[in-house]
């Protein structure tokens, strides 16, 4: 596998309320083989903002993907998922849930809510180096992502009768 010579910085924004996650999460990152220029929102109406470039937000470069905390003032990260999925200009856009919670029912939530992936949040430093290792090279090298900016129109899929059970909250 050939790298490009000038590879472009990964844009990804965290969206955490926490001082001390923020810089572990940075720190962790910065382990990854992957350049990644990351943002950092500090609650649910600022990761909107940002997302979708308004108020001082207007102009920046919309993030590749998203690392988004649950628990968080003004909007949490269930609300932050749920209008980003029904934005058609934010619906294709990886979420991360990054949370300290392990709870079952938070899990099975976010991916019903069409999280990409859940990771919860270790508390031992080489396990945030091996995490940050691994956001980089998954989603930069591994997974294959619509082309920045790239924008869709907006389909909606029912799922068949006989999975409606499994869809409800």
């Amino acid at each position: 596998m050939s790298t490009p010579v000038a590879e472009q910085p990964f844009e990804v924004l965290l969206a955490e309320d926490h001082p001390g996650d923020v810089k572990l999460t940075r720190e962790a990152l910065k382990g990854s083989a992957v350049l990644i220029n990351l943002s950092v929102a500090a609650n649910g109406e600022e990761a909107l903002a940002f997302l979708r470039q308004q108020g001082k937000y207007a102009g920046v470069s919309r993030p590749a993907m998203v690392l988004l905390d649950l628990n968080m003032p003004k909007k949490n990260g269930w609300e932050v998922l749920l209008e980003m999925k029904k934005d058609p200009e934010l619906d294709c856009i990886p979420v991360v849930i990054l949370t300290t919670s392990g709870a079952e029912e938070d899990i099975v939530r976010s991916y019903k809510l069409h999280a990409n992936a859940y990771i919860t949040k270790p508390n031992r430093m080489d396990r945030w180096a091996s995490i940050g290792k691994s956001i980089g090279e998954f989603w930069m090298h591994v997974a294959t992502l619509p082309r920045h900016g790239a924008r869709r129109k907006k389909t909606v899929l029912k799922a068949p009768e006989s999975l409606d059970p499994w869809l409800a909250d």
